[in-house]
C-alpha cells in the first residue's frame, strides 16, 4: 500500500491556524484544494488553495463539533474537476484531542460520497486536524469509505515543522545499531529531531564539489532517504573536491551518484539513497527530486536552478541553494572568494527576484541547452555571454558552505538561534574580507506565488520546454 504525505508552506499555515483557532474556544473548519503527486510507493498532496469557511455560516459550532452547509463549497467540487486538484478538509480540536471522532467519520464520510458523486472521480478526499498547540495531523478518506493515515505532514517556512502521522510512529522506528551511531545527533539536537530526520526525503542535485559534501554529511546523520541526480561522470579534475572519488573512477568514468550511494551505504546509517543519472530536465529526475520534502542545489547553471526552485514551489518543498564564487587571476593569485547560502521557501522570493541571476543570464542558458549551435553563433557574434564558464575551486571553501547549507537545515528542524531564522533566508560570506552579510526573504516572486502547491500539470512546470522526455 502507497504511503500518503502532505506539504504545505508557512503562508497557508499560518491561515489556517489564525482561523481555526479565533480565541472562543469552538471547533471551526476550513477547505484546501491540493496538488498531487503519484510515484510507485507513496502520493503526496500539496496546498494550492486555502478557503477560509466563514465562522458564521456554520450550522453549528460546538467545542466537540462542526457542522457547515455543503451547498456553499460546490465551487471547490467544480475546482476539483476541472484543475484536477484534491479537496483537503481541515478543522480543529480545541480541547486537544488528538484523534479523529465518530462524528469526525461521519462527517468525512458523508463529504467524499457527495465529492465522488459531483466530480465522478473515485479518488476521495482527505482530511486533518489541527490541535490548539498547531500540531497537524491526517488521513486520506478513500471513495470506498476506507481510512489510511498520513505518514506525515511538511509545513515550509522560516522553521520547517514535520508532524509524525500514526504510520511514522508505528514503522518508523531505529535499530540498535543506528541508535548508538546517532547518539551525539540526539545529544545535540534531541530524540525529536532525529526521528524528523529519518522522515525526510532530502535530494540533493549536483553531486560534485558541494553537492557530493552535502550528500555526505545528510547520509551521516541519518535522513530517511537521499535522492542523488547528476548524469555527469568523474574526471580527474573532480578528485580534488568530489567526496569518496578515487582515480580508479576517472580511469573508467564511473557516474558521480553511484560513487556517492555506495560510499553513503556503506557508511552503515540505514539512509536509503536513490542515485538518478540525468540531468534535472529529463521526466525522472523531475518526478524524483518533485517527491522530496527538502533540496539542496549544488549546480553551476542558471537553468538548472531556475528549474529547481519552480519545482520546489509545484511541490512545496524547501530548497537550499549554494553558490560560490572565487576569482582567480590564472597566476596564483585570489581577486575575491565569496560564498553563499539561500534558503527558498514556496511563495516567497525566488533565486531570480533575489537578483541570483538575470532573465538573459537565463535565456542564454536555456539556449545553451536547447540550441547549443545557435548559442554559440549568438557568443561568437556578441549577442549574449557564454553560460558555460567554469570557475576554479577549492575543497576547503566548497566544505565551508555546503556545511553551513545543512547546518541551515538543522536549524530550521530545530530553531536554535538567538533570533528568529526569518533573518536568515540568505547568508552571504566574503572569505577573503571576513564579512557575513545575512538578508530576510524579501518580497515575493509574483509569476511563483500563484504556483505554489499546484502539483502535476500539463504542460508540466507550466512550461512545455523545461521538462524534456514527458514519460518514463
Amino acid at each position: 500500500m502507497k504511503t500518503c504525505k502532505l506539504r504545505l508552506n508557512g503562508k497557508a499555515y499560518d491561515m489556517l491556524r489564525h482561523h481555526l483557532f479565533p480565541g472562543d474556544g469552538l471547533e471551526a473548519i476550513a477547505f484546501a484544494l491540493c496538488g498531487k503527486l503519484e510515484t510507485e510507493d507513496e502520493v503526496i498532496y500539496t496546498v494550492h488553495k486555502v478557503e477560509l469557511y466563514p465562522h458564521d455560516r456554520c450550522t453549528v459550532r460546538k467545542v466537540d463539533r462542526v457542522e457547515w452547509s455543503p451547498p456553499d463549497i460546490v465551487h471547490l467540487f467544480e475546482e476539483c474537476r476541472k484543475n484536477d486538484m484534491q479537496l483537503l478538509k481541515i478543522h480543529c480540536h480545541p480541547k486537544h484531542w488528538p484523534y479523529f471522532s465518530a462524528v469526525d467519520d461521519e462527517s468525512d464520510l458523508q463529504l467524499v460520497d457527495t465529492v465522488t458523486g459531483w466530480t465522478d472521480r473515485l479518488e476521495g478526499i482527505f482530511s486533518a486536524i489541527m490541535l490548539a498547540d498547531g500540531t497537524l495531523f491526517g488521513r486520506v478518506v478513500n471513495h470506498d469509505r476506507s481510512f489510511n493515515d498520513l505518514k506525515s505532514i511538511v509545513v515550509i517556512s522560516d522553521n520547517i515543522q514535520v508532524y509524525p502521522g500514526v504510520y511514522a510512529e508505528e514503522h518508523d522506528h531505529d535499530n540498535s545499531i543506528e541508535q548508538d551511531i546517532q547518539l551525539r545527533t540526539r545529544q545535540a539536537l534531541g530524540e525529536g529531531t532525529s526521528r524528523i530526520l529519518k522522515l525526510l526525503k532530502v535530494g540533493v542535485v549536483g553531486c560534485s564539489g558541494t553537492g557530493s559534501i552535502v550528500a555526505e554529511l545528510l547520509g551521516r546523520l541519518g535522513v530517511g532517504q537521499l535522492i542523488l541526480v547528476d548524469y555527469d561522470t568523474v574526471e580527474l579534475k573532480n578528485i580534488n573536491r568530489i567526496l569518496n572519488t578515487k582515480v580508479e573512477h576517472a580511469q573508467t568514468s564511473a557516474k558521480k551518484v553511484h560513487v556517492l550511494k555506495a560510499a553513503i551505504e556503506s557508511i552503515g546509517t540505514g539512509v536509503k539513497v536513490t542515485a538518478v543519472t540525468e540531468d534535472l530536465h529529463s521526466f525522472k529526475a523531475y518526478q524524483t527530486i518533485a517527491a522530496c520534502d527538502i533540496v539542496f542545489g549544488g549546480m553551476d547553471t542558471v537553468d538548472g536552478r531556475h528549474l529547481l526552485n519552480r519545482i520546489a514551489t509545484y511541490f512545496c518543498s524547501g530548497y537550499f541553494d549554494i553558490g560560490i564564487r572565487l576569482d582567480a587571476d590564472g597566476k596564483g593569485g585570489i581577486n575575491e572568494v565569496l560564498g553563499r547560502v539561500d534558503y527558498l521557501q514556496p511563495g516567497g522570493s525566488s533565486l531570480l527576484s533575489r537578483g541570483r541571476y538575470t532573465l538573459n543570464q537565463l535565456k542564454a542558458a536555456d539556449m545553451a541547452r536547447t540550441n547549443p549551435d545557435e548559442h554559440d553563433r549568438q557568443v561568437k557574434e556578441g549577442y549574449i555571454k557564454s553560460a558555460n564558464v567554469q570557475s576554479p575551486a577549492v575543497i576547503s571553501i566548497n566544505m565551508m558552505f555546503s556545511s553551513q547549507a545543512v547546518t541551515e537545515l538543522l536549524a530550521r528542524l530545530h530553531p536554535f538561534r538567538d533570533l528568529s531564522n526569518a533573518r536568515y533566508a540568505s547568508i552571504c560570506f566574503s572569505v577573503s574580507g571576513f564579512l557575513l552579510i545575512s538578508e530576510p526573504d524579501g518580497q515575493a516572486d509574483i509569476e511563483l506565488q500563484a504556483k505554489v502547491g499546484a502539483g502535476t500539470k500539463a504542460p508540466l512546470l507550466d512550461s512545455p520546454t523545461l521538462i524534456t522526455h514527458q514519460q518514463l
